[in-house]
């Protein structure tokens, strides 16, 4: 059974099935009545849940079929909006990635050039890719983006995730993490944004069989219980879409009350954040897909601020991991290019 018709048999209406190659921008009046919408959750999903941008994602297929050999790189990457187009690229063809799993692209954002950022990589690394919008945002972005980008205009206003791949991609499904509204209701206090926090599942084609990757971003305004229940969410989609399937979860899962150093010192992550526990007991293992370094990175401007911890995190369910990474998201001159480091690991199918 496809992903879409298993979907269709949940009747969740946390999941999102159709693709398409380009997704619409939102009409000039939604943002109009934004501006004078109140800020409850009923005038947030007024706006929202008849968005086609947020009913559908953009798959482009990649131009190749599926590699030769049994063990492929997969990467997960925070790109911070993905601003710097040629770093970005020369850090994920260095990293060797078969399938980057992308969180934090931006598409017809003044921020980042008002580019179509996960398309842009994928066409320099001559990969497909599947994105879908997260946030539709009603501003510039955050505080520090609203100062550095004044006067300027969003064309489009979307921000998402976005998986990557040299292989090919089938039955794309977009996984509501929660019950959205959350940027919306806090709008008063920084940015203003519709939209869910999400994942994206795909299977990927291999050449010793299909697999599914998901690329996950839980919202960072949240604690350890709200994360868990975002993963939650996001366990029960993967049993009813990718049964028997091996998988690999990657993405930014903003782990912030995790001691510096918990898996290099060989503690138990879920004493601090109880989604360790709800993977482990789904089946999916960390240590093997991960190192012990922070990926959290320092950008030029001086944010973040130490201590840093690790907030990216790889899952594999029967899958062989090995070789795993945490790689600095820097430039030719060792300068940021985002607030989040790249990781990555080696896996094969068992």
């Amino acid at each position: 059974m496809r992903f879409a018709d298993k979907a269709a048999e949940i009747g969740s209406a946390h999941l999102v099935t159709t693709s398409v190659p380009s997704l619409p921008k939102p009409p000039a009046a939604v943002f109009e009545e934004a501006e004078e919408a109140d800020q409850t959750r009923a005038e947030h999903d007024r706006l929202a849940l008849d968005l086609p941008a947020f009913n559908a994602l953009e798959l482009v297929p990649p131009p190749a079929g599926p590699a030769a050999g049994t063990a492929f790189r997969i990467a997960a990457w925070n790109a911070e909006r993905l601003k710097h187009a040629e770093a970005s690229a020369a850090l994920v063809m260095a990293a060797g990635a078969d399938i980057l799993l992308l969180t934090e692209t931006d598409r017809g954002m003044a921020r980042s050039g008002n580019r179509h950022t996960s398309a842009d990589l994928a066409t320099a690394l001559g990969m497909g890719y599947v994105f879908g919008v997260e946030f539709v945002e009603l501003g510039l972005g955050d505080d520090r983006e609203r100062r550095w980008h004044r006067g300027e205009t969003n064309r489009v206003g979307f921000h998402g995730n976005a998986l990557l791949s040299r292989l090919p991609i089938a039955d794309a499904v977009l996984i509501r993490l929660d019950d959205g509204a959350v940027w919306w209701l806090d709008a008063l206090k920084g940015q203003r944004r519709l939209g869910w926090r999400m994942a994206i599942a795909a299977r990927i084609e291999t050449a010793t069989g299909p697999l599914l990757a998901v690329v996950v971003h839980l919202e960072s305004k949240s604690d350890p219980a709200d994360r868990a229940a975002q993963v939650a969410r996001l366990i029960a989609a993967i049993e009813r879409l990718g049964e028997g399937l091996p998988v690999v979860i990657g993405g930014d899962f903003n782990t912030k009350v995790l001691p510096p150093g918990t898996l290099a010192a060989d503690l138990d992550p879920a004493a601090h954040e109880p989604l360790f526990a709800l993977m482990s007991a789904a089946g999916f293992d960390w240590r093997g897909a991960n190192t012990g370094d922070a990926s959290q990175r320092r950008l030029p401007d001086g944010k973040p601020e130490p201590p840093f911890r690790r907030l990216d995190w790889l899952f594999t369910r029967g899958l062989s991991a090995s070789e795993p990474a945490t790689v600095p998201a820097v430039d030719e001159k060792g300068d940021a290019i985002s607030d989040h480091d790249l990781i990555a690991v080696e896996v094969s199918l068992t």
